[in-house]
């Protein structure tokens, strides 16, 4: 993996609030591993204590850092964990490549 990439994945998540927001999708990912391991933004917003648009932005930053997909199905907004990327990152911080 390269390291710009790298860098811009970590800079998405250094800040507290999108850090905060991936891990609330990370853990909705778990908790609906088995009924499609997807997101209603709607379902996590009021946790946050963050406006509409701020998250709007914030889901903006991990996606263009590939760290979620995103998808809007009707006025809805769903998230999903780019497994693939998290299992690359992963690799690579311990140093295990294939």
């Amino acid at each position: 993996m390269d390291t710009k990439k790298v860098a811009k994945i970590f800079k998405a998540l250094s800040h507290p609030n999108r850090l905060e927001l991936y891990l609330k999708i990370a853990e909705a990912h778990e908790a609906g591993f088995q009924s499609g391991s997807e997101c209603f933004i709607t379902d996590i917003i009021d946790c946050l204590n963050i406006g509409a648009p701020t998250i709007s932005h914030h889901i903006k930053e991990l996606a263009n850092a590939e760290l979620i997909t995103t998808e809007k199905r009707g006025k809805f907004l769903v998230c999903k964990i780019n497994e693939e990327l998290v299992d690359e990152v992963s690799r690579m911080l311990t140093l295990k490549h294939k």
